[in-house]
């Protein structure tokens, strides 16, 4: 685990796996990044880090306190945070709006413009509206350390939602340039393929996801992920056997196990 004086550079984020039923199994919404960005041209879920103004709608947070999300993502304080930020990015990322949208108006896609440009501010949007933010449906399932060899490091929060009735996912512009729904067995193919660039803990999470073949069997899986305990993973890199290989918390070899 991060020490203090890590921890603190360590940026909280939220990702969100969007899940559909398919003509099998499963279908995931995926997004590719810029090759600029710091995930660098790769396919992962909508996500990013969590914003000042995430804070400032917890009222407006429905379907968990705050002290059950604290409880969820084992922290002491500010679980909404997290959960208002899957929300905020899954929407300015993916167009998937996890609210009630009786109250609403207004165009959505206008609405998401004016949230990636900066011209509407995310707390004001939600407020205004009355906008009840379910958050019920958003299901903790993993929580991701970035190693401390990389520049950029990131204390992810992996839920899991499924598509709400009357909505369809599309990727924005700018750090976005493509999507796509697909299994998570395809996709992870198209990985091995070399088609799609794949980082670890996409990687790792697709593998979790492609072991439930329907769509019940997926939600009661992340639904059941908090009962059972989330662990919290650091991957390092370690030299075995003359190869370099990633090791994860509990894994033979791993640095401070004895193992």
């Amino acid at each position: 685990m991060p020490t203090l004086a890590e921890s603190e550079l360590i940026r909280p984020s939220s990702t969100v796996i969007v899940a559909r039923a398919g003509a099998g199994a499963p279908e995931i919404f995926m997004v590719r990044r810029h090759e600029q960005s710091s995930f660098g041209s790769a396919y992962a879920f909508p996500g990013g880090v969590v914003d000042p103004e995430d804070s400032e709608v917890h009222e407006s947070c429905h379907g968990l306190t705050s002290t059950e999300a604290n409880s969820r993502l084992g922290i002491d304080d500010n679980g909404l945070d997290y959960y208002s930020a899957a929300v905020r990015e899954l929407f300015e990322e993916a167009g998937v709006l996890l609210a009630n949208l009786s109250s609403l108006d207004e165009d959505l896609a206008s609405v998401r413009d004016a949230l990636n440009d900066g011209s509407l501010n995310w707390a004001e949007f939600v407020t205004q509206r009355k906008l009840a933010l379910d958050c019920s449906n958003l299901h903790y399932i993993s929580h991701w350390i970035t190693p401390p060899i990389m520049p950029k490091r990131y204390s992810t929060r992996f839920f899991l939602t499924t598509l709400p009735e009357g909505q369809d996912a599309a990727h924005c512009g700018g750090e976005l340039t493509e999507s796509c729904w697909a299994t998570a067995t395809d996709m992870l193919a198209a990985g091995r393929r070399g088609e799609v660039k794949l980082h670890y803990p996409t990687i790792k999470t697709l593998e979790s996801v492609a072991r439930h073949k329907t769509m019940d069997k997926l939600v009661e899986w992340a639904r059941s992920c908090v009962e059972w305990g989330v662990t919290t993973m650091v991957p390092l890199t370690i030299e075995r056997n003359g190869k370099r290989v990633i090791v994860l918390p509990g894994e033979k070899d791993y640095p401070g196990t004895g193992s």
